[in-house]
């Protein structure tokens, strides 16, 4: 008579089984991860449209309608107001970890500081022709829109060259410096001209470095929790990188 196998209801899982439920477990915690970071990619873009067409709109009256254009170039105040609120939600979004993650707070100080920057952009825009602002507003889109595509596809990890882009706030601190000596004595065309690429360019990297910190496929990123900051670093890319443009093309009313 033969015997059979007398098993151990309490023996131990073998490796093969323990490795499976380990590597079953991983493929969970990665879905659920990369699911997270979708959703968040999307609120970020979501939110960054909303402002980007609350800019555009506002830049566009400003540019577009003499009545608003007289008025608000006639009130410096208007400007200076503005720049205060940015300045003060700027500094609450950025510093105040806390803050920019709790709701409601944190889409009030968005808010304002959305309609603060428009604001801000209209006033200066207002300064140009309507060609150079349309222009400037086109070749942004363009660039955003490449740099967005570089983002999502390219195998270069742009997180990681934040030497570079400290060394190019460097040269753009110098030559604010140069600038602000230089000025009082005479316009310098050519000096501003420099500033202003360098500006761009240092914004459109900028951009890319913001954007794959975003997609968290790269060296490093940033948490999904923080999607006011995200907002708020892209948005600020762009809008800088519209207004060195405008330095660098706009021509001024006649």
């Amino acid at each position: 008579m033969k015997k059979g196998k007398v098993t151990d209801d309490n023996e131990p899982p073998s490796y093969q089984e323990a490795t499976a439920g380990y590597e079953e477990m991983q493929a969970q915690f990665a879905w659920d991860d990369k699911h997270i970071r979708q959703t968040f990619i999307r609120k970020v873009y979501a939110i960054l449209m909303v402002q980007l067409l609350v800019t555009v709109a506002i830049v566009g009256l400003f540019t577009f309608c003499a009545p608003v254009r007289f008025y608000i170039q006639t009130h410096p105040g208007l400007y200076m107001a503005s720049y205060l609120m940015f300045f003060s939600t700027y500094i609450a979004l950025s510093c105040c970890g806390d803050l920019r993650r709790q709701f409601p707070w944190n889409v009030i100080l968005l808010v304002l500081f959305t309609l603060s920057m428009a604001f801000m952009m209209g006033f200066v825009s207002s300064f140009y022709n309507t060609k150079s602002v349309v222009l400037c507003l086109g070749i942004t889109a363009v660039v955003c829109l490449s740099v967005t595509i570089f983002s999502f596809q390219s195998k270069i990890d742009v997180t990681s060259c934040q030497g570079v882009l400290f060394s190019l706030c460097m040269v753009m601190l110098l030559c604010a410096i140069t600038l602000s000596i230089v000025v009082p004595f005479g316009y310098v065309p050519w000096l501003h001209a420099i500033y202003a690429v360098i500006g761009a360019i240092l914004f459109t990297l900028f951009l890319a470095f913001d954007t794959q910190l975003l997609l968290g496929n790269k060296r490093y990123t940033i948490s999904p929790e923080e999607y006011i900051f995200a907002t708020l670093s892209i948005y600020l890319d762009i809008i800088y990188l519209f207004s060195f443009l405008l330095q660098i093309m706009g021509g001024g009313r006649e």
